[in-house]
């Protein structure tokens, strides 16, 4: 497991390029035939992957938790972005197809993953917080679990964010501790998410970037909001964005990514606002 440090954002406005991308990208997030997993002190979130293959593979807590097991102090959401696959959860198997999720509560002891076809592996992302107490693991198919009120339509095509947020763990959908997670889709022609931006200081977020061509790329926009840098990203790259920066993204092409936050509350709307015009 990598381990990443916070960062302060006095330091970071005098980052270089290669130093942005080594403290806040995640290149290579999935890896066949791996798990891999990135520690950040940034609200002690874990981002990371299974990428089965011919092998189940065993969720395991590493030296670095100090832990009995992955989710002795710890809940989870997973959501597979790859070919057809299943998590067995203390025996419990769930199939997942392209884009189900499942939250798994604070407690589950024996996790695997694996792959229904090797040569078309699935690719479960993943996302890990620190928790106080157990909720239910609860499975999540986007198209019949999601509420209404949690799948909501914002942007146009004349500003280019034309998008559809997906809400799959947050209180009233699926209950956890502090883990927020979803899904946003571009539609076609819509390049922008997230503008005008925000900060929220009371938890940091995750984005991964999936769905791009493999000649486009995304700029991904981060830093106060008076010291904006940028980072280029391209297919299945996550970033990790402090809770004092601002996090959106323009890209040369339609995207999908995947937010997840911890931090102080579960507010999905508890955000900080930046006007355009104070932007730098």
């Amino acid at each position: 497991m990598e381990i990443r440090f916070g960062a302060n954002p006095n330091d970071v406005k005098h980052y270089d390029t290669q130093r942005l991308r080594d403290d806040f990208l995640i290149e290579k997030v999935f890896v066949p035939g791996e798990i891999k997993m990135v520690y950040s002190h940034i609200d002690r979130i874990i981002t990371g992957s299974a990428t089965p293959t011919t092998e189940a593979l065993v969720l395991t807590a590493g030296d670095e938790l100090r832990a009995d097991y992955f989710l002795q102090r710890r809940e989870m959401g997973v959501i597979n972005i790859g070919g057809k696959g299943k998590m067995t959860i203390d025996g419990t198997v769930y199939n997942f197809d392209y884009k189900d999720g499942i939250y798994v509560g604070m407690g589950a002891k024996d996790i695997t993953f694996e792959s229904e076809d090797p040569s078309n592996p699935a690719k479960f992302y993943i996302n890990s917080a620190p928790a106080h107490k157990t909720y239910p693991t609860v499975f999540i198919n986007p198209e019949k679990d999601i509420k209404p009120e949690n799948k909501v339509e914002l942007g146009c095509l004349e500003d280019a964010n034309h998008r559809v947020i997906n809400k799959y763990i947050l209180p009233g959908q699926v209950e956890s501790c502090q883990l927020v997670m979803g899904m946003t889709a571009l539609k076609p022609g819509s390049v922008w998410n997230t503008m005008p931006c925000h900060t929220h200081d009371r938890r940091m977020e995750v984005y991964l970037y999936f769905e791009v061509p493999e000649n486009a790329v995304v700029f991904h926009y981060m830093g106060e909001p008076t010291e904006t840098r940028h980072i280029v990203m391209r297919n299945e790259e996550a970033v990790i964005s402090p809770s004092w920066s601002i996090h959106s993204a323009s890209a040369t092409h339609a995207y999908t990514f995947i937010w997840g936050m911890p931090g102080e509350n579960q507010d999905f709307d508890d955000m900080d606002p930046v006007a355009m015009k104070d932007l730098r």
